[in-house]
């Protein structure tokens, strides 16, 4: 019972998480215009 009681509130405190984040919305700012590098560099 106890394992069913911490699970439910884990559950619970992930929800609140995620509702809380989706509320406050993305950080302010703006994303890097350099592409990511997809592949690691040739060998010499």
């Amino acid at each position: 019972m106890r394992a069913l009681v911490a699970a439910a509130a884990g559950l619970a405190a992930a929800l609140a998480l995620v509702l809380t984040v989706t509320a406050i919305g993305p950080p302010e700012g703006e994303t890097s215009p350099k592409p990511l590098l997809t592949s690691a560099p040739a060998h010499p």
